[in-house]
């Protein structure tokens, strides 16, 4: 294959126009899960949260998927499996897979390109799909299916399984906390009979920030076939830094005398500055009692 100077230039040109537009670079992750990808290797990516691996693991799907020929035949119709240990990851990824969907679809708009199949689709199979939904998925399928380790091995038990013989790519995220547990070797089972329905076996793809040892969870991945790990190295920045929101704890200087009211609107302040906040509790009744203060805090700054 040869080389390319910008990395995403391996896409179709609306895939390149939607990533370089919303994004300055591609992450060291990112590159290389591309490279192992393109190369038809099953690809194990570790990385830091906030690297990129899931768009990593997902773009070369997206690309492919929207540039290649809808295939109308129901029962291969899915060629992307996402397994997630977790049914709120798994909503996550769901939700997040629009934006670049769309974003692809308006960049081929934008520069002229026609997209042969721009508008993919994408199926939920957890423990709290509705009977609907499971019997349109049988019915039609969809091109990306996103499902839990359980919910897979059912799929794979039922009359679905019919809509699973054109699978070429499963991703399997968080992929430290399946292996070495009951879960991780039911999985195991699971994917080697989703290949034993497949004309060849489907290219793995796992994910996650951290794994040990990287040797034994490749193996889990593919079943002791060769892997391609994808580990850039990251250099760990912590930032601590100790705040008191009171001179004095022993005079807060509160009509309460109590530090409470100081250290709410201090959390408050500190929501309202980031993206993302996580504030440990040491029970739950504090912590509701937190979450009660902050929305009303969070009320009264809005009206």
């Amino acid at each position: 294959m040869a080389a390319h100077t910008n990395p995403v230039e391996r896409f179709g040109p609306a895939t390149t126009a939607w990533f370089t537009s919303s994004f300055e670079a591609a992450t060291p992750a990112q590159v290389g899960a591309w490279e192992a990808i393109a190369s038809g290797a099953h690809s194990l990516v570790i990385a830091p949260t906030g690297s990129g691996k899931t768009l990593a693991a997902f773009l070369s799907a997206l690309d492919r998927l929207t540039t290649s020929k809808r295939i109308t035949d129901p029962g291969r119709r899915c060629r992307v499996v996402y397994v997630s240990p977790l049914k709120a990851l798994a909503v996550d990824v769901e939700r997040n897979l629009r934006a670049p969907l769309a974003g692809i679809r308006h960049a081929a708009q934008r520069i002229g390109t026609t997209l042969p199949d721009a508008d993919l689709t994408i199926a939920m199979r957890t423990g709290d799909t509705t009977p609907d939904a499971r019997r349109a998925f049988q019915k039609s399928s969809a091109d990306i299916l996103i499902t839990t380790p359980e919910s897979l091995y059912l799929l794979l038990t039922s009359k679905a399984r019919e809509s699973l013989g054109g699978v070429d790519t499963v991703i399997v995220d968080e992929i430290h906390a399946l292996a070495g547990t009951k879960r991780g070797a039911h999985l195991a089972l699971t994917l080697e009979r989703l290949d034993a329905r497949l004309d060849s076996p489907a290219q793995r793809i796992g994910l996650s920030a951290t794994v040990r040892p990287v040797d034994e969870v490749a193996t889990f991945l593919a079943g002791g076939r060769p892997v391609t790990v994808v580990q850039p190295h990251a250099d760990k920045t912590i930032g601590v830094e100790v705040v008191v929101p009171a001179e004095d704890m022993t005079e807060p200087g509160t009509d309460t005398s109590s530090m409470w009211p100081l250290l709410d609107d201090r959390i408050a302040s500190l929501i309202d500055a980031h993206r993302s906040t996580i504030v440990f509790a040491n029970s739950r009744r504090l912590a509701e009692r937190l979450t009660t203060r902050l929305n009303e805090l969070a009320s009264d700054r809005v009206g």
